[in-house]
């Protein structure tokens, strides 16, 4: 079998790629769509042809020998835009990686190394193939050499031969050069005859074969018009056929015997992948590549099973990794524990682990250090088999965060692949997912599975850390998050109790007031029908009751929540419609999803803090969402009634910030006038109102002081006129005379606005206080509603980031000192700015003067931070 050789048009398949695909940018803000296109491409070749001799051709630049004879040639052609020539050095690079392959030659087109190296080709009797999506060079076609056009995208093409390209265009390969001196070429500003197209073109040929032949005999052209356009631009036709004819003994410096191709190394290709944000094609490198034999073939591992755990086994510096096969850690069991040290890598059973004093005793000395893969949940499982390990010094999960904190998976073999460590497995691979989510039969197969997780995060904590360094994230990482995880773990084994009884009777009073407001519903209706059918719904709204129809949908009106909101003033069934939503919500999401996950023995719930989700640092709270109880409706504040202290003469105390993005934002913006506002203890949205309606703020009326709020914390969340006008229920030209306004009265945190803008427009990201970054690939887009997203992100990330670090800051000092103390006092729940703690009540004094202390003092602002507290016998009482 011939040898391949697969020759590739490097400016038109990205030019191609660049306006096929929407303007990608990876997490440092550099475009990357045409480099993208690119590799979808070349990987696709080097899957499909596998080729012996590789090269990617370029052009040199703008003026080549062509412009001595046609000064203007490609002298239409617009500006290359600079979102695409700032990727053809990213594209070198790429092509570097795969260790392909590229040239150019000063005075010459691509075409023509293209065609010098498949004429060489072609006379050794080697198979070529051509990628373009230049037409120009199909007149290298013939029974050597194919080339493939690009039609629809990047990787969509037809390939010619000498017969698909008769059937296709109806014309030899040797005629393109003739069809494109008759019908011209726009595109490359080559004139041909004015007024003659494809259809016409490629009939004369047919009737006189070839440019010459048609001069020769021109009396014999039929049409008047037609003869006389020939005419009259020969001179044009014959400097046309000169341009578009490819040089096929061009002075290359490169033979076939340069470009031969032995393939890749993925886990070098892996790496550059993972620096331009490519996570999608990280899998398709895997099974490709010179080392994919490799890769393929996972290398043995020596793994000894332990059944009577030594201290020996232990040398202090652990990778620990402890299985479990789903998500809720706080049910799931632990199905195997696997460690890695620097002389062995051993696996073990958790009830061999929990009945090993060896074990226990190693996993509670916090002097021998531990390397885990998320020590929150880590912490969670062992407590949960009565074993609290301690010293978990690295957290896999925690840096792959902090370095990629938007990227949705940070399992370990996600994070392995991304740094190259391609020796494990996906989890879907070994347990499969979903409801056919299990653990294998064969154990050996298992048991390697856990062990290479742990063999991967033992080698990639040095390479996480050094990266973590020089980001200036490390401090961020082993000051704030670490320890905040262990705390975490502990909170969410500790759990928060609930009181079931008063959880019912809180499901039956929701029933009744549901069926009070449904009868008041079809009361106004005058009829009864299906509250939850849009179908019933819409026609009693819109055609009985002949509201005004908002929006439509495909299968009638439309009853959203929206729309109803529209139309709340129009009718009063709108408002308990919108009630009944509400109360509907309370019962099944807050009552009956509340009382399923109630821990049979302890009577509490777990919820489970997710952190590393948010791209702000913020926490979350999942299983259930604790921080997302509805607290405007009395009925939804009334479920915190139900959280209770776990022992009896204990209290819940709440202490939370007061405003605190609005007094980060003065410290960063050093806006005078806000700075003062805190330092003087004025409330915050009477002084905006006195400053943006210019009046005192005596005169300041509600309306005011609630519109003054909303632009506060509009600010804050990056609120656009859009977002304020429908927030204050105002025009958007009246919305954005408001921000204006208020940007005036405080130019400080115009001027922060602009600049934190401008460096994430360099950079590529923002930060907050303690340096936690948050990237924007849009800050640059050409897509207006892209890029003003991603600015208001600029400035409200830093401010939102800064005031989540501050409060975990917080949580960590406030533990710390509760121990210094010695006080039994516990920390159950953090719920965005504000901290729930059970406590004794004799210790509520003290715990009330520590805590507030603990929380003002955490952090050193240019304002005062502020913190409110209060306690009662339920969570309810507390506020």
């Amino acid at each position: 079998m011939a040898e391949k050789v697969v020759l590739i048009d490097g400016n038109s398949i990205a030019y191609r790629a660049f306006f096929a695909l929407p303007l990608l940018n990876n997490d440092k803000g550099v475009y990357t769509n045409a480099v993208y296109g690119f590799t979808t491409m070349l990987l696709k070749i080097l899957e499909e042809d596998n080729p012996d001799h590789l090269l990617v051709a370029f052009d040199a630049g703008k003026t080549t020998f062509r412009h001595q004879t046609y000064k203007e040639y490609k002298g239409g052609r617009q500006k290359t835009p600079s979102e695409l020539s700032e990727q053809f050095p990213i594209l070198k690079e790429l092509l570097d990686a795969f260790e392909v392959n590229y040239y150019q030659l000063e005075n010459y087109e691509a075409d023509d190394i293209i065609g010098t190296l498949a004429a060489e080709a072609g006379e050794k009797g080697l198979e070529v193939k051509v990628i373009s999506g230049d037409k120009d060079l199909l007149q290298l076609v013939n029974d050597h050499v194919t080339v493939s056009l690009t039609k629809k995208g990047i990787t969509n093409v037809d390939t010619y031969t000498p017969s698909f390209l008769m059937e296709k265009m109806e014309v030899r390969p040797d005629q393109i050069i003739d069809l494109k001196a008759l019908m011209g070429d726009s595109s490359d500003n080559i004139p041909g005859v004015p007024g003659v197209g494809e259809k016409t073109a490629v009939k004369l040929l047919k009737q006189f074969d070839t440019l010459e032949n048609l001069y020769t005999n021109l009396e014999d052209v039929s049409g008047k018009k037609l003869k006389e356009k020939l005419e009259a631009n020969k001179e044009e036709a014959l400097m046309s056929q000169q341009l578009v004819t490819i040089e096929r003994n061009a002075p290359i410096e490169v033979a076939l015997s340069d470009i031969s191709y032995s393939g890749y190394h993925s886990q070098k290709v892996g790496q550059f992948f993972k620096e331009l944000g490519f996570q999608s094609l990280l899998s398709r490198i895997q099974e490709g590549g010179a080392d994919s034999e490799d890769t393929a073939e996972l290398p043995e591992m020596d793994i000894e099973i332990i059944k009577d755990v030594k201290p020996h086994l232990f040398t202090g510096k652990e990778a620990v990794v402890v299985e479990m096969l789903y998500d809720n850690y706080h049910t799931a069991p632990v199905e195997g524990i696997a460690i890695v040290n620097e002389n062995k890598t051993f696996v073990l059973s958790i009830e061999d682990a929990k009945d090993s004093e060896a074990f226990k005793a190693w996993a509670e000395n916090a002097e021998k250090e531990k390397w885990a893969f998320d020590a929150k949940r880590t912490t969670v499982a062992l407590l949960r088999y009565g074993i609290y390990m301690k010293g978990i010094t690295f957290d896999l999960l925690l840096a792959s965060y902090l370095l990629n904190p938007s990227e949705n998976n940070h399992d370990i073999p996600a994070i392995a692949h991304r740094l190259g460590e391609t020796a494990v497995k996906y989890d879907e691979e070994v347990y499969g997912k979903g409801a056919k989510m299990k653990r294998p039969e064969n154990n050996d197969e298992f048991r390697d599975h856990i062990s290479r997780k742990a063999s991967a995060l033992y080698n990639m904590k040095e390479n996480m850390e050094k990266q973590l360094k020089e980001n200036e994230q490390y401090r961020l990482f082993k000051e704030l998050e670490m320890p905040l995880a262990l705390i975490l773990g502990l909170m969410e084994h500790r759990g928060v109790c609930v009181d079931v009884q008063r959880l019912e009777e809180m499901g039956d009073e929701l029933e009744e007031r549901l069926n009070k407001v449904e009868q008041e519903i079809y009361d106004l209706a005058g009829e009864e029908f299906n509250l939850n059918s849009p179908k019933q719904l819409g026609p009693v709204l819109f055609e009985k009751l002949e509201l005004p129809v908002i929006k439509k949908t495909k299968t009638g009106y439309s009853t959203s929540a929206d729309v109803l909101e529209q139309l709340e003033d129009q009718h009063e069934i709108i408002p308990k419609i919108l009630l009944n939503r509400q109360l509907r919500k309370l019962k099944s999401t807050y009552i009956e999803g509340l009382l399923k996950v109630v821990h049979k023995d302890s009577g509490k719930i777990h919820t489970r803090f997710n952190q590393a989700l948010t791209q702000t640092g913020r926490l979350s709270s999942t299983d259930p969402n604790l921080q997302n109880i509805p607290i405007r409706l009395e009925e939804g504040r009334k479920i915190r009634q139900a959280f209770i202290p776990s022992q009896d003469g204990w209290v819940i105390f709440a202490s939370d910030y007061s405003q605190i993005e609005l007094r980060v934002l003065a410290h960063i913006a050093q806006d005078e006038k806000l700075m003062q506002a805190f330092k003087e203890g004025e409330d915050i949205h009477t002084q905006t109102a006195s400053e943006v309606f210019g009046v005192t703020s005596e005169e300041v009326t509600g309306e005011m002081r609630r519109q003054a709020k909303a632009v506060n914390f509009g600010i804050v969340y990056g609120i656009s006129d859009y977002g304020l006008s429908q927030s204050l229920g105002i025009a958007r030209k009246e919305a954005q005379a408001f921000i204006d306004r208020y940007l005036e009265s405080y130019p400080g945190v115009k001027a922060y606005m602009d600049e934190t803008v401008r460096e994430a427009k360099d950079t590529g990201y923002v930060t907050t206080f303690m340096n936690r970054r948050r990237y924007l690939p849009d800050i640059k887009s050409r897509n207006f509603n892209k890029r003003s997203f991603a600015e208001r992100t600029a400035m409200n990330t830093p401010i939102q980031g800064s005031a989540a670090d501050i409060i975990k800051k917080a949580m960590i000092d406030l533990e710390e000192r509760l121990q210094q103390e010695n006080m039994e006092a516990k920390v159950l729940l953090q719920v965005h700015d504000e901290l729930i703690i059970e406590a004794p009540k004799e210790e509520v004094a003290k715990l009330e003067e520590i805590v507030v202390s603990v929380m003002e003092s955490t952090v050193e602002l240019d304002v005062p931070l502020k913190v409110d507290s209060s306690f009662g016998d339920t969570w309810y009482d507390a506020k």
